[in-house]
């Protein structure tokens, strides 16, 4: 029961952390950040599911968090990707507004969004003159946390 605990504060963690450098820090998310939280919280769902289930199936859940936490570092892979213009990213907000077929400035501010946001190949960066950003950490993160977890998962099964 101690591991899903662990494994269910080490996921809401990284999610919450996220918030926090909004708030601390000033750092503004982009669309693919937002999508890099939900695998988290899915994560410490299950591990905390698997807190209060006996038996087998508490490591089935682990197990599940593992590759919740997997799933957020993979999307974290494709955020780098997009951050170092390997590829582009899939989804339409993660592209900086452009005035698009406007005719006047009137036609270009209706068109903006209601809350501005940032691109997604915009590197957020958290430690200045560190090369890794905060995509790039989600990735290292999310492997190791969804690493752990399947390891404690094959261990209590």
């Amino acid at each position: 029961m101690a591991y899903a605990l662990l494994i269910a504060v080490l996921a809401a963690a990284a999610p919450l952390f996220a918030i926090g450098s909004e708030s601390w820090w000033g750092l503004a998310p982009c669309e693919l950040c937002l999508w890099q939280r939900w695998p988290y919280w899915a994560a410490a769902a299950l591990a905390l599911l698997g807190a209060v289930v006996p038996g087998r199936g508490r490591a089935v859940l682990i197990g599940l968090a593992g590759l919740a936490a997997l799933v957020s570092a993979g999307t974290g892979v494709l955020h780098v990707g997009v951050e170092q213009g390997w590829w582009p990213s899939p989804l339409p907000g993660c592209a900086a507004p452009t005035a698009g077929a406007a005719a006047s400035i009137d036609d270009m501010m209706r068109s903006l969004a209601a809350a501005p946001n940032k691109p997604c190949d915009a590197a957020t960066y958290l430690i200045p003159g560190v090369p890794l950003s905060m995509a790039g950490m989600n990735v290292i993160y999310g492997l190791a946390l969804g690493v752990l977890a399947l390891w404690v998962a094959r261990r209590r099964g």
